[in-house]
């Protein structure tokens, strides 16, 4: 009896001593203000102690914001953007006629109509297709089971307009504001030291070598 008692204590022990550095290593803290900048492009991060966080992207005429929760995992920070992935158009019409696949895109901006790009799945194999300057998308092909859309100037999750249940081939659709946010979804960043972050190269931040660096 006094075996099994002795035995529970150690185990008891041992499992808070991994308890109590497994929380240490979760709640590493991360709060201030990192600056990640190269050439023309200025971005960073602002990390609360209340677990949110702000984001914001500067380059050229793509400007960005973000802001959501966060938690640590060890080195690894997981951001929960309030923007959801994959909802950056509205599809405003869909029909049959015809063959092949136009999507029509409109923008509040129409400067953004040459920047449309459609993801055509057919079973393992992908095809990309670009707009015209009109924002018209043309895909020259009578069978698509899966079409998605993104604006590559903010560059995001895409949005699924055509999945293999539709039998479609005309849309319309429309570029929502949201699409300058981000959703981070799929991006992680990692605790480098005290003093900077890090995140390997993605949609948002397609280059090596990306440090933001705590001001």
């Amino acid at each position: 009896m006094i075996r099994k008692a002795s035995c529970l204590l150690n185990y008891l022990l041992i499992s808070s001593l991994f308890m109590s550095a497994s929380e240490s290593i979760a709640q590493k803290s991360v709060q201030g203000e990192y600056i990640f900048t190269r050439q023309e492009l200025v971005s960073g991060f602002r990390f609360q102690e209340n677990g949110t966080f702000d984001f914001f992207y500067s380059y050229g005429a793509a400007d960005r914001s973000a802001s959501g929760t966060f938690m640590v995992a060890g080195d690894t920070i997981k951001l929960r953007s309030k923007k959801e992935p994959g909802n950056d158009f509205r599809v405003n019409k869909q029909y049959k006629q015809g063959n092949g696949f136009i999507i029509k895109c409109d923008a509040p901006d129409p400067q953004l109509l040459p920047y449309m790009q459609c993801l055509v799945m057919n079973g393992k194999e992908s095809s990309m297709y670009e707009a015209a300057n009109d924002g018209i998308i043309k895909i020259d092909s009578d069978h698509c089971e899966k079409i998605y859309i993104r604006c590559l100037m903010f560059p995001d999750i895409p949005t699924l307009i055509k999945d293999e249940r539709n039998t479609n081939n005309r849309f319309e659709v429309t570029l929502l504001a949201i699409v300058q946010e981000v959703s981070f979804k799929g991006i992680d960043l990692f605790i480098e030291n005290d003093d900077s972050i890090t995140c390997l190269p993605n949609y948002v931040f397609m280059m090596d070598d990306i440090r933001f660096i705590k001001r």
